[in-house]
């Protein structure tokens, strides 16, 4: 009996020792080798958006007719979306030619009436020296009354029509000068005009300011277009984001970079690779079209996950689904 006592106390107190072990590796083995819990991702949910423009064109108005694309089309950048009714700014362009020519014709008929004064000019220097010579010698036979005095006035007169002639001619080069700098500025604004013109008449085509597709077709043929009236909706699909909202309890979790996995509905199968991109400094309250993958709570932050979109696959307005690894809380 004694022995069976004893055995039971040895038996009762391996099993307490087995215990107070297993409690205390319980204890000591985190701190040995750290713990390793499961770290919950944060999950957004919110719509696909992208980068949107209205087009239409400017500074013309003219009706439509050019219009070969429809909606879902995708356009490369550079592309002719539309075309207005451009005989009127053509034909400006062609009148502004022609006076362009006519100015440059002007600019060559002064200069030649420039080159004519100039040779006067230099005949005009010719025919003063001679006079002047004329004159000298006239002078010096009247004092030895070899001429009479008549002879050397006719000479003193003769050398004065020569000098009022040279200075009637270079006044004439001077007049020829102005005329050809007014032609050259004329030349001037004349192709200033043309430029203006011809860029007026590239408005009258519509090009597509980026590679995208076309969400919207606004307008038809033979519609008045002109500034502000909206012909197309083009969107750009090669990188999109996802528009989501966080709680205010997560918002400390995430950074700006961190990398997301984000799923739609239409593709559950694919998982689409982003980056927070934009974070809200201010909290907003939750908007009413928004729900939040987890409870919704009275405040949210705004983020932007961009998402490269080379299948053009996500498409605006479509729901989609981002889970995000979080940052430790001491980060």
């Amino acid at each position: 009996m004694a022995n069976q006592q004893m055995r039971t106390r040895i038996v009762l107190g391996g099993i307490l020792l087995g215990i107070a072990a297993a409690a205390y590796a319980a204890l000591r083995l985190p701190a040995l080798f750290g713990r390793h819990e499961a770290v919950e991702r944060i999950v957004v949910s919110g719509n696909i958006e992208a980068h949107q423009s209205v087009l239409s064109v400017t500074q013309v108005q003219a009706p439509l007719v050019y219009l070969p694309f429809d909606e879902g089309a995708y356009v490369a950048r550079g592309t002719v979306l539309a075309r207005v009714d451009d005989r009127i700014y053509r034909r400006q362009t062609e009148i502004d030619r022609a006076n362009l020519n006519v100015q440059l014709a002007q600019v060559q008929a002064n200069l030649s009436t420039q080159s004519a004064a100039q040779h006067s000019v230099k005949s005009d220097q010719f025919d003063l020296a001679e006079k002047k010579l004329d004159y000298g010698r006239a002078e010096v036979l009247a004092q030895h009354d070899v001429v009479s005095q008549q002879t050397r006035d006719l000479a003193r007169t003769a050398e004065r029509q020569s000098a009022a002639t040279l200075a009637h001619d270079n006044a004439m080069v001077e007049v020829a000068q102005n005329d050809v700098a007014l032609a050259q500025a004329n030349v001037e604004a004349a192709r200033a005009k043309l430029q203006l013109d011809e860029t007026t008449l590239s408005y009258t085509e519509l090009r597509a300011p980026f590679d995208g597709v076309i969400a919207v077709r606004e307008a038809e043929l033979g519609q008045l277009a002109g500034p502000g009236v909206a012909v197309f909706t083009l969107d750009e699909l090669d990188h999109v984001w996802l528009r989501a909202y966080v709680n205010e309890p997560d918002i400390g979790r995430i950074r700006l970079g961190e990398a997301a996995d984000v799923s739609t509905d239409a593709w559950p199968t694919h998982v689409y690779h982003g980056r927070v991109s934009f974070i809200s400094p201010q909290a907003e309250f939750t908007p009413k079209t928004v729900e939040t993958h987890a409870e919704r709570v009275t405040l949210v932050y705004r983020v932007r996950i961009d998402i490269d979109n080379p299948t053009h696959e996500l498409l605006p307005g479509m729901p989609a689904d981002a889970s995000i690894a979080p940052v430790a809380s001491g980060k």
